[in-house]
């Protein structure tokens, strides 16, 4: 559901998405344990980075299938201060 919302004093209107961050996806330089990726997740999603760490945890048990989507999201996902990711950097230097 989106809503659009008067700003106070500015007279602006800007679209209200319930849960959606403020900032784009990123790999935090705080709070890492590996890569970033849950910490990075877990801000943008705006929960504890333990929910996701344990949820990493048990689609690795359950099938498997956290490991290729980790390292997915550890190409795919910028690193904090970047705007490209680590597969973006790789594919833009192949190219040249």
């Amino acid at each position: 559901m989106n809503t659009t919302m008067n700003n106070p004093g500015t007279g602006d209107q800007t679209q209200y998405q319930p849960g959606r961050a403020s900032h784009p996806l990123s790999r935090p330089q705080h709070g890492r344990m590996l890569a970033g990726v849950a910490a990075g997740l877990a801000d943008y999603l705006g929960v504890d980075a333990t929910l996701v760490r344990i949820a990493f945890v048990l689609l690795t048990f359950v099938g498997g299938a956290a490991v290729p989507v980790y390292l997915a999201c550890w190409l795919l996902i910028p690193e904090e201060g970047s705007d490209q990711s680590i597969a973006g950097d790789w594919f833009a230097a192949r190219q040249r």
